[in-house]
């Protein structure tokens, strides 16, 4: 588990291969926002994945018990939308009987979560806030949405101790609140005072609505959370025309480059986000999951230009660590798969080593952790500033966590309570 893809591509390739032929493909599902303003966090992990897709099967594809098998990746878009999500995540299966399904997660994943639950269909979200007791086959092995937020929170705590006074927005959902809550404990955590916070309606699109009340605040720092790629365009830009001077904070910052145009380079200097370009020069010497990400990088841009964006490659992150489950358990069965994903204990994940968490928080160890990349721009570019560590937060700081995750609804066991009481309404209504 601890050897990426790319790794075992470069010793296998000089091997002879162990069967000839190709045999029926290894079919994944891909649901998630292809369009939409939620399009930036489905979109470029497709694309991602179908750089995954190409190079393993150029190797001879998935190895098991001795035969090689191709991959083939079926994308639905959702586009954000539960019954979308409900419809493809039906199809996907029927028509493709899909090994493993992939999903952004969040309010495309509460509707299909029963279904995909008793179809036993290994499924992967990229915010473990989805995680519960009830998902078993339910993994966040590559992003872990919002909890890598404290990273940037406690870098900016030691190294710009001048910002004291935060002011912060999030959409009311299923991305926007558990973010929240994770800016709010890290804010704690490091003795930044919040001086104004703004929750807003997810189809909000009235970025000085939202940022003048922040501005009149008076902060030192401006936090946009995990708001949609548009929304943290508009607010950066309406900031500016306003004549803000302080810093900047947000979970992603998708076409950064955009806004450094549309700004100005002084303005964007040390806006601080979670989310690399893969040709840092950071991510050379780290235990990483392609081994060479400036390779990855470089073929992106190529095929997708002025795409990328914060999951890029993260999907494809997901498949690597499936793949070489699947080529350990033998068998895409999802009980063995998970088995072998887990056996381990310690999996190589995109930063490092990592190892499965989740049961205080989520009822269940079905989250990879580890450590997660403090980014900030510099002269117009996106640079690591540093690797922060998860668990050493968390080990000092996760009952603040839970409590501000309590505070606004998102333990495992108040969704799932709120889940069981829709359903329940649903059912009087009908009845």
């Amino acid at each position: 588990m601890s050897s990426s893809f790319a790794h075992k591509l470069a010793v296998t390739s000089i091997l002879p291969r162990m069967s000839v032929g190709m045999a029926k493909p290894i079919n994944i599902g891909f649901l998630a926002p292809l369009s939409g303003p939620v399009q930036s966090w489905g979109l470029p992990g497709l694309n991602g994945c179908r750089i995954w897709e190409d190079w393993l099967n150029r190797s001879g594809g998935v190895l098991i018990q001795g035969r090689r098998y191709p991959i083939r990746i079926h994308d639905y878009d959702c586009g954000y939308d539960g019954a979308r999500a409900m419809a493809g995540a039906e199809y996907l299966l029927r028509t493709h009987d899909v090994a493993l399904m992939m999903m952004l997660g969040g309010d495309t994943l509460t509707p299909v979560r029963d279904y995909l639950t008793t179809k036993k269909v290994l499924t992967s979200t990229l915010l473990p806030s989805d995680l519960s007791p009830d998902t078993p086959y339910l993994i966040a092995p590559s992003e872990l949405h919002p909890i890598y937020n404290v990273t940037g929170v406690d870098w900016l705590a030691r190294n710009r101790p001048e910002l004291r006074r935060v002011a912060l927005c999030s959409q009311t959902d299923a991305l926007g609140l558990p973010s929240l809550a994770t800016y709010r404990a890290a804010f704690k955590a490091a003795g930044i005072e919040v001086v104004k916070e703004i929750r807003y309606a997810p189809d909000e699109t009235d970025a000085a609505a939202l940022v003048q009340p922040m501005l009149e605040a008076g902060p030192d720092l401006l936090c946009w959370c995990t708001s949609y790629a548009p929304m943290v365009h508009a607010m950066t830009e309406y900031a500016h025309r306003q004549g803000y001077t302080g810093a900047l904070l947000s979970c992603t910052m998708d076409n950064y480059d955009r806004l450094v145009a549309r700004t100005s380079m002084a303005f964007m200097e040390g806006a601080t986000f979670q989310f690399p370009d893969f040709d840092d020069p950071k991510l050379r010497r780290k235990a990483f999951f392609f081994n060479q990400p400036q390779v990855f990088f470089a073929e992106y841009n190529r095929r997708f230009p002025d795409s990328w964006s914060a999951v890029s490659w993260e999907y494809a992150a997901i498949l690597d660590i499936w793949h070489a489950a699947v080529e350990k358990a033998g068998n895409v069965n999802t009980r063995s798969v998970l088995a072998a994903m887990k056996q381990v204990g310690h999996v190589t994940h995109a930063f490092g080593a990592a190892h499965w968490w989740g049961e205080e928080m989520f009822g269940i160890s079905n989250a990879l952790v580890g450590d997660w990349p403090v980014v900030t721009i510099q002269q117009g570019k996106a640079r690591i500033v540093a690797f922060g560590s998860i668990p050493d937060w968390l080990s000092r700081h996760e009952a603040l966590l839970r409590a501000e995750m309590s505070a606004l609804g998102q333990l495992w066991t108040q969704r799932v309570a709120s889940v069981s009481g829709m359903a329940m309404t649903a059912r009087g209504l009908s009845g």
